[in-house]
């Protein structure tokens, strides 16, 4: 085991709480500060992101691994509605399958470096990166353990 894999999985959920600080503090100066108003699909994100900080934040302070098979799914599922909405925004006939009608469109980019970089894919990474700190953090049994 590399040394970086080692500390990785050391700290897992000290470094997969900081990225979800990072998210959340993030989407509100987006939409305090700036006064981004987010669309539909960015409040599901949210609402999947936020109680990470308090949930990650707690295990990390007691050092439970044991939170990680719980926080797995939202970030499955936050992943999964950035990868939509990002979808959305980047595949033109893909906001008509499920237009947003109330409020902030969901295919308006407020953000976009590069010609790719928005909203969801910010959201997404930090999914993905939350996703694989504790998939790779998390305790396992076996001939595994033994070996590292």
């Amino acid at each position: 085991m590399s040394a970086f894999t080692a500390f990785c999985r050391r700290h897992c959920l000290y470094l997969a709480w900081f990225v979800s600080v990072v998210a959340t503090v993030g989407s509100l100066y987006l939409s305090e500060v700036l006064k981004y108003e987010p669309c539909k699909l960015c409040w599901f994100q949210r609402i999947l992101m936020y109680p990470q900080v308090i949930l990650l934040g707690i295990a990390t302070y007691k050092n439970d691994k044991r939170i990680i098979s719980y926080v797995l799914p939202l970030t499955v599922i936050g992943g999964s509605i950035s990868l939509f909405h990002y979808a959305e925004q980047k595949i033109p006939w893909f906001s008509s399958i499920a237009p947003c009608t109330v409020g902030v469109p969901c295919n308006v980019d407020y953000l976009n470096f590069f010609g790719f970089i928005t909203i969801p894919l910010l959201a997404l990474t930090a999914f993905i990166l939350i996703f694989l700190l504790l998939w790779f953090g998390r305790e396992r049994g076996g001939a595994e353990d033994e070996q590292a």
